[in-house]
């Protein structure tokens, strides 16, 4: 696994995590409430908002939830005016939502996934990193993190529409990030080939699944990409997917 240098949080920083309701949501806002941080949690279903909201245990002024589809082209807006009504600030936007769809080949009617795909990875991030990475480089500081996939940089055959829209998400961000460079603010891309929520790499080993990774090493990862001592990186692409993956 990949070595990732350590980090913490300042106090009180304002977190945006979207698709909070997942595997990989709940261990990431588990961790960054245990750090200090605020958080603002997205997804689509407010009953499981309602739950993750409860069992983090907070005080009802560090925690904000909102059921949006980012999809929409003014949900960003939404999202980034709820946020700033309520803690007055933002400064880490943390996107996580997942999505995949495939199985067709290029040259048998894959249009439809392609567009799907690309509405859930591209689009959504669009939106929300126009309405808030504004409102970071205002403040002088703030941290974009998107969670990618190495079909980003070598498509299955019958995957090609997720690695496509993850291309084109990847491509977004390195450009946003050479945008904003010497603001203070800092944009990277974590790849992660499967997020192993039961632990499987570790309790029954397979060549299978060794290139698989859990969300709490994931969340290891933001937690330092979202600290001071990570300020100089930006535009990266960091593989978390083992020595076992030999693909980009």
């Amino acid at each position: 696994m990949a070595i990732v240098p350590q980090g913490s949080l300042g106090k009180n920083r304002v977190a945006v995590i979207t698709g909070a309701t997942g595997n990989l949501g709940r261990v990431v806002a588990h961790r960054l409430a245990e750090q200090g941080a605020r958080l603002a949690l997205l997804s689509t279903n407010q009953a499981k908002l309602d739950e993750l909201a409860r069992d983090l245990h907070l005080p009802p002024e560090r925690w904000l939830t909102r059921a949006l589809d980012l999809r929409e082209p003014q949900a960003g807006q939404v999202a980034r005016d709820a946020v700033l009504e309520r803690f007055g600030q933002a400064d880490i936007l943390l996107h996580l939502v997942g999505g995949w769809v495939g199985g067709k080949p290029i040259t048998r009617g894959a249009a439809d996934e392609i567009a799907e795909m690309l509405q859930q990875h591209l689009w959504t991030t669009l939106h929300l990193t126009q309405a808030f990475v504004p409102h970071f480089v205002a403040s002088r500081w703030g941290r974009v993190i998107v969670i990618s996939s190495p079909h980003a940089a070598l498509p299955a055959a019958d995957n090609a529409a997720y690695g496509i829209a993850k291309a084109a998400e990847e491509t977004l961000m390195l450009a946003l990030a050479e945008g904003i460079k010497g603001s203070g603010v800092t944009a990277n891309v974590l790849r992660v080939r499967t997020i192993d929520a039961k632990h499987q790499r570790d309790r029954r080993p397979t060549p299978a699944n060794a290139a698989w990774t859990t969300p709490e090493e994931i969340a290891a990862a933001i937690v330092y990409l979202c600290s001071d001592a990570a300020r100089v990186v930006n535009g990266a692409r960091i593989p978390l997917y083992g020595s076992a993956a030999a693909s980009p």
